[in-house]
Protein backbone atom coordinates (compact mmCIF):
# COMPACT_ATOMS: atom_id res chain seq x y z
CA UNK A 1 0.00 0.00 0.00
CA UNK A 2 1.35 3.40 -0.93
CA UNK A 3 1.74 6.12 1.68
CA UNK A 4 4.19 7.94 3.88
CA UNK A 5 7.35 6.02 4.78
CA UNK A 6 9.86 5.82 7.59
CA UNK A 7 13.18 3.94 7.53
CA UNK A 8 14.94 1.68 9.97
CA UNK A 9 18.61 0.69 9.54
CA UNK A 10 20.37 -2.55 10.44
CA UNK A 11 23.36 -4.79 9.64
CA UNK A 12 23.14 -8.30 8.18
CA UNK A 13 25.22 -11.30 9.32
CA UNK A 14 27.56 -10.70 6.37
CA UNK A 15 28.22 -7.17 7.59
CA UNK A 16 26.28 -5.41 4.85
CA UNK A 17 23.97 -2.58 5.85
CA UNK A 18 20.33 -2.86 4.96
CA UNK A 19 17.45 -0.46 5.31
CA UNK A 20 13.96 -1.63 6.13
CA UNK A 21 11.19 0.68 4.98
CA UNK A 22 8.04 0.83 7.03
CA UNK A 23 5.14 2.44 5.24
CA UNK A 24 2.46 4.49 6.91
CA UNK A 25 -0.84 3.33 5.39
CA UNK A 26 -3.02 5.79 3.56
CA UNK A 27 -6.28 6.72 5.24
CA UNK A 28 -9.39 5.18 3.67
CA UNK A 29 -11.36 7.33 1.23
CA UNK A 30 -14.29 7.13 3.64
CA UNK A 31 -12.39 9.41 6.06
CA UNK A 32 -12.22 12.18 3.45
CA UNK A 33 -15.92 11.77 2.67
CA UNK A 34 -16.64 12.34 6.35
CA UNK A 35 -14.40 15.42 6.22
CA UNK A 36 -16.58 16.74 3.38
CA UNK A 37 -19.62 16.31 5.61
CA UNK A 38 -18.05 18.24 8.48
CA UNK A 39 -16.97 20.97 6.04
CA UNK A 40 -20.57 21.48 4.95
CA UNK A 41 -21.99 21.35 8.46
CA UNK A 42 -19.53 23.79 9.98
CA UNK A 43 -20.02 26.08 6.99
CA UNK A 44 -23.74 26.06 7.76
CA UNK A 45 -23.05 26.92 11.40
CA UNK A 46 -20.61 29.77 10.73
CA UNK A 47 -21.88 31.28 7.46
CA UNK A 48 -24.97 32.81 9.07
CA UNK A 49 -22.79 35.34 10.92
CA UNK A 50 -21.59 36.74 7.60
CA UNK A 51 -25.04 37.12 6.05
CA UNK A 52 -27.08 38.26 9.07
CA UNK A 53 -27.92 41.72 7.62
CA UNK A 54 -29.28 40.11 4.44
CA UNK A 55 -31.44 37.66 6.42
CA UNK A 56 -32.69 40.39 8.77
CA UNK A 57 -33.65 42.68 5.90
CA UNK A 58 -35.47 39.97 3.97
CA UNK A 59 -37.30 38.53 7.01
CA UNK A 60 -38.03 42.04 8.40
CA UNK A 61 -36.44 41.38 11.78
CA UNK A 62 -33.59 43.09 13.59
CA UNK A 63 -30.02 41.88 13.20
CA UNK A 64 -30.08 40.86 16.88
CA UNK A 65 -33.18 38.73 16.23
CA UNK A 66 -31.56 37.22 13.17
CA UNK A 67 -28.59 36.35 15.36
CA UNK A 68 -30.81 33.91 17.24
CA UNK A 69 -30.38 31.63 14.20
CA UNK A 70 -26.79 31.15 15.44
CA UNK A 71 -27.80 30.68 19.07
CA UNK A 72 -30.45 28.09 18.34
CA UNK A 73 -27.99 26.13 16.19
CA UNK A 74 -25.45 26.03 19.04
CA UNK A 75 -28.12 24.86 21.48
CA UNK A 76 -29.17 22.18 19.01
CA UNK A 77 -25.58 20.94 18.79
CA UNK A 78 -25.21 20.73 22.58
CA UNK A 79 -28.47 18.84 23.00
CA UNK A 80 -28.45 16.96 19.73
CA UNK A 81 -25.12 15.16 19.84
CA UNK A 82 -25.74 12.98 22.92
CA UNK A 83 -29.50 12.76 22.36
CA UNK A 84 -29.20 11.54 18.79
CA UNK A 85 -26.35 9.20 19.75
CA UNK A 86 -28.70 7.44 22.18
CA UNK A 87 -31.71 7.49 19.85
CA UNK A 88 -29.73 5.93 16.98
CA UNK A 89 -27.84 3.43 19.12
CA UNK A 90 -29.46 0.40 17.44
CA UNK A 91 -28.90 1.70 13.91
CA UNK A 92 -25.80 0.99 11.84
CA UNK A 93 -23.31 3.85 11.74
CA UNK A 94 -23.69 4.17 7.96
CA UNK A 95 -27.48 4.50 8.19
CA UNK A 96 -27.16 7.06 10.99
CA UNK A 97 -24.82 9.19 8.86
CA UNK A 98 -27.14 8.97 5.84
CA UNK A 99 -30.22 9.88 7.88
CA UNK A 100 -28.37 12.80 9.48
CA UNK A 101 -27.44 14.16 6.06
CA UNK A 102 -31.00 13.72 4.75
CA UNK A 103 -32.37 15.70 7.70
CA UNK A 104 -29.62 18.31 7.18
CA UNK A 105 -30.66 18.69 3.51
CA UNK A 106 -34.34 18.95 4.42
CA UNK A 107 -33.63 21.59 7.07
CA UNK A 108 -31.76 23.75 4.56
CA UNK A 109 -34.50 23.43 1.96
CA UNK A 110 -37.02 24.61 4.56
CA UNK A 111 -34.83 27.62 5.41
CA UNK A 112 -34.36 28.43 1.72
CA UNK A 113 -38.11 28.39 1.13
CA UNK A 114 -39.35 29.64 4.52
CA UNK A 115 -41.17 32.95 4.87
CA UNK A 116 -41.84 32.75 8.62
CA UNK A 117 -38.93 33.48 10.98
CA UNK A 118 -40.17 31.01 13.61
CA UNK A 119 -40.12 28.29 10.96
CA UNK A 120 -36.52 29.22 10.14
CA UNK A 121 -35.56 28.89 13.81
CA UNK A 122 -37.18 25.46 14.00
CA UNK A 123 -35.43 24.32 10.81
CA UNK A 124 -32.06 25.52 12.13
CA UNK A 125 -32.59 23.65 15.39
CA UNK A 126 -33.45 20.42 13.56
CA UNK A 127 -30.43 20.88 11.27
CA UNK A 128 -28.26 21.25 14.38
CA UNK A 129 -29.62 17.98 15.79
CA UNK A 130 -28.59 16.26 12.57
CA UNK A 131 -25.19 17.96 12.67
CA UNK A 132 -24.63 16.74 16.22
CA UNK A 133 -25.50 13.19 15.21
CA UNK A 134 -23.18 13.32 12.20
CA UNK A 135 -20.24 14.69 14.21
CA UNK A 136 -20.68 12.10 16.96
CA UNK A 137 -20.80 9.11 14.62
CA UNK A 138 -18.20 10.35 12.13
CA UNK A 139 -15.44 10.34 14.76
CA UNK A 140 -16.20 6.72 15.66
CA UNK A 141 -16.43 5.61 12.02
CA UNK A 142 -13.19 7.40 11.11
CA UNK A 143 -11.35 5.82 14.06
CA UNK A 144 -12.53 2.31 13.16
CA UNK A 145 -11.86 2.76 9.46
CA UNK A 146 -8.28 3.93 10.03
CA UNK A 147 -7.38 1.33 12.64
CA UNK A 148 -5.91 1.78 16.13
CA UNK A 149 -2.54 3.10 14.92
CA UNK A 150 -4.04 5.97 12.89
CA UNK A 151 -7.21 6.83 14.79
CA UNK A 152 -6.14 10.33 15.88
CA UNK A 153 -4.86 11.08 12.36
CA UNK A 154 -8.20 10.07 10.86
CA UNK A 155 -10.20 12.16 13.34
CA UNK A 156 -7.84 15.07 12.60
CA UNK A 157 -8.63 14.85 8.87
CA UNK A 158 -12.36 14.86 9.67
CA UNK A 159 -11.81 17.80 12.00
CA UNK A 160 -9.75 19.59 9.35
CA UNK A 161 -12.85 19.50 7.16
CA UNK A 162 -14.55 21.60 9.82
CA UNK A 163 -11.57 23.94 10.08
CA UNK A 164 -11.59 24.33 6.31
CA UNK A 165 -15.08 25.77 6.60
CA UNK A 166 -13.59 29.02 7.94
CA UNK A 167 -11.18 29.25 5.00
CA UNK A 168 -13.29 27.99 2.11
CA UNK A 169 -16.90 27.28 3.03
CA UNK A 170 -17.85 30.51 4.81
CA UNK A 171 -16.31 32.90 2.23
CA UNK A 172 -17.94 30.96 -0.62
CA UNK A 173 -21.27 30.96 1.19
CA UNK A 174 -21.07 34.70 1.76
CA UNK A 175 -20.13 35.25 -1.90
CA UNK A 176 -23.13 33.22 -3.10
CA UNK A 177 -25.37 35.29 -0.80
CA UNK A 178 -24.04 38.51 -2.33
CA UNK A 179 -24.62 37.25 -5.88
CA UNK A 180 -27.96 35.42 -5.71
CA UNK A 181 -29.28 36.25 -2.24
CA UNK A 182 -28.91 34.59 1.16
CA UNK A 183 -31.39 31.84 0.26
CA UNK A 184 -29.03 30.77 -2.51
CA UNK A 185 -26.43 29.93 0.16
CA UNK A 186 -28.81 27.46 1.77
CA UNK A 187 -29.78 25.98 -1.60
CA UNK A 188 -26.08 25.48 -2.35
CA UNK A 189 -25.50 23.78 1.02
CA UNK A 190 -28.52 21.54 0.46
CA UNK A 191 -27.22 20.52 -2.98
CA UNK A 192 -23.70 19.83 -1.72
CA UNK A 193 -25.06 17.83 1.22
CA UNK A 194 -27.17 15.77 -1.20
CA UNK A 195 -23.97 14.80 -3.02
CA UNK A 196 -22.31 13.98 0.31
CA UNK A 197 -25.28 11.74 1.17
CA UNK A 198 -24.71 9.68 -1.98
CA UNK A 199 -20.96 9.41 -1.27
CA UNK A 200 -21.56 8.32 2.33
CA UNK A 201 -24.09 5.70 1.23
CA UNK A 202 -21.64 4.28 -1.32
CA UNK A 203 -18.28 4.57 0.44
CA UNK A 204 -18.94 4.16 4.17
CA UNK A 205 -18.93 0.44 5.06
CA UNK A 206 -22.26 -0.92 6.21
CA UNK A 207 -21.65 -2.26 9.70
CA UNK A 208 -24.08 -4.55 11.43
CA UNK A 209 -25.68 -2.96 14.47
CA UNK A 210 -24.90 -6.16 16.35
CA UNK A 211 -21.21 -5.94 15.54
CA UNK A 212 -20.65 -3.59 18.50
CA UNK A 213 -22.45 -3.27 21.87
CA UNK A 214 -25.74 -1.49 21.29
CA UNK A 215 -27.62 -1.55 24.58
CA UNK A 216 -28.24 1.77 26.25
CA UNK A 217 -27.10 0.28 29.55
CA UNK A 218 -23.74 -0.69 28.02
CA UNK A 219 -23.34 2.79 26.59
CA UNK A 220 -24.13 4.50 29.89
CA UNK A 221 -21.80 2.16 31.77
CA UNK A 222 -18.93 3.42 29.63
CA UNK A 223 -19.47 6.91 31.02
CA UNK A 224 -18.02 5.86 34.38
CA UNK A 225 -14.51 6.41 33.07
CA UNK A 226 -12.81 9.25 34.94
CA UNK A 227 -10.40 9.77 32.06
CA UNK A 228 -13.37 10.36 29.73
CA UNK A 229 -14.61 13.26 31.87
CA UNK A 230 -11.11 14.73 32.07
CA UNK A 231 -10.98 14.68 28.25
CA UNK A 232 -14.44 16.29 28.07
CA UNK A 233 -13.36 19.03 30.51
CA UNK A 234 -10.36 19.75 28.27
CA UNK A 235 -12.69 19.86 25.26
CA UNK A 236 -14.85 22.52 26.92
CA UNK A 237 -12.02 24.76 28.12
CA UNK A 238 -9.87 24.60 24.99
CA UNK A 239 -12.76 25.70 22.77
CA UNK A 240 -14.16 28.16 25.31
CA UNK A 241 -10.81 29.94 25.65
CA UNK A 242 -10.12 30.36 21.95
CA UNK A 243 -13.68 31.24 20.92
CA UNK A 244 -13.96 33.81 23.72
CA UNK A 245 -11.42 35.91 21.83
CA UNK A 246 -12.21 34.79 18.27
CA UNK A 247 -15.90 35.68 18.57
CA UNK A 248 -14.88 39.32 19.09
CA UNK A 249 -11.93 39.31 16.74
CA UNK A 250 -13.23 42.27 14.70
CA UNK A 251 -13.30 44.82 17.56
CA UNK A 252 -9.99 43.45 18.90
CA UNK A 253 -8.31 43.91 15.52
CA UNK A 254 -9.91 47.24 14.59
CA UNK A 255 -10.35 49.09 17.88
CA UNK A 256 -7.46 47.71 19.91
CA UNK A 257 -4.79 46.84 17.35
CA UNK A 258 -5.57 49.40 14.65
CA UNK A 259 -6.07 46.90 11.81
CA UNK A 260 -8.03 48.40 8.92
CA UNK A 261 -11.46 47.00 8.14
CA UNK A 262 -10.26 45.89 4.70
CA UNK A 263 -7.54 43.70 6.26
CA UNK A 264 -9.76 41.89 8.77
CA UNK A 265 -10.78 39.18 6.24
CA UNK A 266 -7.10 38.50 5.57
CA UNK A 267 -6.48 37.90 9.28
CA UNK A 268 -9.54 35.64 9.43
CA UNK A 269 -8.21 33.67 6.46
CA UNK A 270 -4.82 33.39 8.15
CA UNK A 271 -6.49 32.11 11.31
CA UNK A 272 -8.43 29.53 9.28
CA UNK A 273 -5.37 28.31 7.37
CA UNK A 274 -3.43 28.05 10.63
CA UNK A 275 -6.28 26.04 12.13
CA UNK A 276 -6.28 23.55 9.25
CA UNK A 277 -2.50 23.09 9.42
CA UNK A 278 -2.47 22.83 13.21
CA UNK A 279 -5.27 20.25 13.23
CA UNK A 280 -3.50 18.05 10.68
CA UNK A 281 -0.14 18.31 12.47
CA UNK A 282 -1.65 17.50 15.87
CA UNK A 283 -3.42 14.49 14.38
CA UNK A 284 -0.20 13.37 12.70
CA UNK A 285 1.59 13.11 16.07
CA UNK A 286 -1.44 12.61 18.32
CA UNK A 287 -1.52 8.80 18.08
CA UNK A 288 2.01 8.39 19.44
CA UNK A 289 2.21 11.49 21.65
CA UNK A 290 -1.26 12.50 22.90
CA UNK A 291 0.08 13.79 26.24
CA UNK A 292 2.51 16.40 24.86
CA UNK A 293 -0.01 17.52 22.23
CA UNK A 294 -2.78 18.11 24.77
CA UNK A 295 -0.45 19.96 27.17
CA UNK A 296 1.75 22.02 24.85
CA UNK A 297 -1.09 23.40 22.71
CA UNK A 298 -3.16 24.90 25.57
CA UNK A 299 0.03 26.22 27.19
CA UNK A 300 1.05 28.04 24.00
CA UNK A 301 -2.56 29.13 23.46
CA UNK A 302 -2.67 30.69 26.93
CA UNK A 303 0.47 32.72 26.20
CA UNK A 304 -0.88 33.84 22.82
CA UNK A 305 -4.23 34.95 24.27
CA UNK A 306 -2.49 36.88 27.03
CA UNK A 307 -0.26 38.60 24.46
CA UNK A 308 -3.29 39.47 22.30
CA UNK A 309 -5.01 41.06 25.31
CA UNK A 310 -1.95 43.12 26.25
CA UNK A 311 -0.77 44.34 22.84
CA UNK A 312 -2.40 47.48 21.48
CA UNK A 313 -1.72 49.80 18.57
CA UNK A 314 0.32 47.15 16.71
CA UNK A 315 -1.68 45.79 13.75
CA UNK A 316 1.02 43.53 12.34
CA UNK A 317 1.96 41.94 15.67
CA UNK A 318 -1.67 41.36 16.66
CA UNK A 319 -2.41 39.88 13.23
CA UNK A 320 0.56 37.51 13.57
CA UNK A 321 -0.60 36.48 17.04
CA UNK A 322 -4.08 35.73 15.66
CA UNK A 323 -2.64 33.51 12.92
CA UNK A 324 -0.55 31.66 15.52
CA UNK A 325 -3.69 31.32 17.66
CA UNK A 326 -5.31 29.57 14.71
CA UNK A 327 -2.29 27.25 14.42
CA UNK A 328 -2.28 26.22 18.09
CA UNK A 329 -5.65 27.13 19.59
CA UNK A 330 -7.95 24.38 18.33
CA UNK A 331 -5.36 21.96 16.97
CA UNK A 332 -5.69 19.49 19.86
CA UNK A 333 -9.45 19.13 19.41
CA UNK A 334 -9.21 16.06 17.18
CA UNK A 335 -6.82 14.38 19.62
CA UNK A 336 -9.22 15.12 22.50
CA UNK A 337 -12.14 13.67 20.52
CA UNK A 338 -10.08 10.55 19.80
CA UNK A 339 -9.23 10.23 23.50
CA UNK A 340 -12.90 10.64 24.45
CA UNK A 341 -13.86 7.88 22.01
CA UNK A 342 -11.11 5.60 23.37
CA UNK A 343 -11.77 6.28 27.07
CA UNK A 344 -15.52 5.74 26.64
CA UNK A 345 -14.87 2.12 25.66
CA UNK A 346 -18.18 0.51 24.76
CA UNK A 347 -19.81 3.94 24.84
CA UNK A 348 -17.62 5.20 21.97
CA UNK A 349 -20.44 6.92 20.09
CA UNK A 350 -21.79 8.58 23.22
CA UNK A 351 -18.27 9.64 24.22
CA UNK A 352 -17.81 11.28 20.83
CA UNK A 353 -21.22 12.93 21.13
CA UNK A 354 -20.41 14.33 24.55
CA UNK A 355 -17.17 15.80 23.20
CA UNK A 356 -19.21 17.71 20.60
CA UNK A 357 -21.51 18.95 23.38
CA UNK A 358 -18.49 19.91 25.50
CA UNK A 359 -16.97 21.96 22.68
CA UNK A 360 -20.22 23.83 22.09
CA UNK A 361 -20.96 24.30 25.80
CA UNK A 362 -17.47 25.72 26.32
CA UNK A 363 -18.00 28.04 23.37
CA UNK A 364 -21.33 29.26 24.75
CA UNK A 365 -19.91 29.95 28.21
CA UNK A 366 -16.68 31.49 26.89
CA UNK A 367 -18.43 33.86 24.48
CA UNK A 368 -20.95 34.88 27.15
CA UNK A 369 -18.21 35.87 29.62
CA UNK A 370 -16.19 37.51 26.84
CA UNK A 371 -19.20 39.57 25.79
CA UNK A 372 -19.70 40.75 29.35
CA UNK A 373 -16.00 41.63 29.60
CA UNK A 374 -16.17 43.58 26.33
CA UNK A 375 -18.73 46.03 27.76
CA UNK A 376 -16.89 46.23 31.09
CA UNK A 377 -14.06 48.71 31.84
CA UNK A 378 -11.68 46.14 30.32
CA UNK A 379 -13.09 46.91 26.86
CA UNK A 380 -11.47 45.12 23.93
CA UNK A 381 -8.85 43.59 26.24
CA UNK A 382 -11.62 41.71 28.06
CA UNK A 383 -12.26 38.84 25.61
CA UNK A 384 -8.56 38.03 25.40
CA UNK A 385 -8.18 38.00 29.20
CA UNK A 386 -11.27 35.81 29.60
CA UNK A 387 -9.88 33.46 26.96
CA UNK A 388 -6.52 33.37 28.74
CA UNK A 389 -8.08 32.22 32.00
CA UNK A 390 -10.29 29.58 30.36
CA UNK A 391 -7.49 28.24 28.16
CA UNK A 392 -5.16 27.98 31.17
CA UNK A 393 -7.75 25.79 32.92
CA UNK A 394 -7.21 23.21 30.14
CA UNK A 395 -3.82 22.41 31.66
CA UNK A 396 -5.49 20.86 34.73
CA UNK A 397 -7.34 17.97 33.00
CA UNK A 398 -4.58 17.65 30.38
CA UNK A 399 -1.91 17.19 33.06
CA UNK A 400 -4.14 14.75 34.97
CA UNK A 401 -4.55 12.65 31.81
CA UNK A 402 -0.80 12.65 31.23
CA UNK A 403 -0.14 11.51 34.80
CA UNK A 404 -2.74 8.76 34.51
CA UNK A 405 -1.14 7.59 31.27
CA UNK A 406 2.32 7.52 32.91
CA UNK A 407 1.01 5.52 35.90
CA UNK A 408 -0.61 2.96 33.61
CA UNK A 409 2.60 2.63 31.61
CA UNK A 410 4.59 2.04 34.81
CA UNK A 411 2.31 -0.76 35.99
Amino acid sequence: MRGQTTTEGGVTAAGTKHVKVRRRPRLPLAVYVLALGTLLMLTSEFVVAGILPLIASDMQVSVAQAGSLITVFAIGMVVGAPLMAMLTIRLSKQLTLVLALIVFVAGHVVVALGQDFTLLLAARFVSALATGAFWAVSAVVATRAAGPSSGARAVAVVGAGGALATVLGVPLGAFVAQVVGWRGTFWALAAAASLATVLVARLIPHDSPGAHPTSLRAELAGLRSGRLWLALAACATTCGGVLAAYSYIAPILIDQAGVTVAHVPLVLTGFGIGSVIGTLLAGRFGDAHPGPITIVTPAVTTVLLLAISLVSGSPWLTSALMVLLGLFGLSANSVLIHLAVRFAGKAATLGSALSVSAFNAGTAVGTAFAGAALVSPLGTRGPGLVGTIIAALTLIPAAALALARRRRAAQ
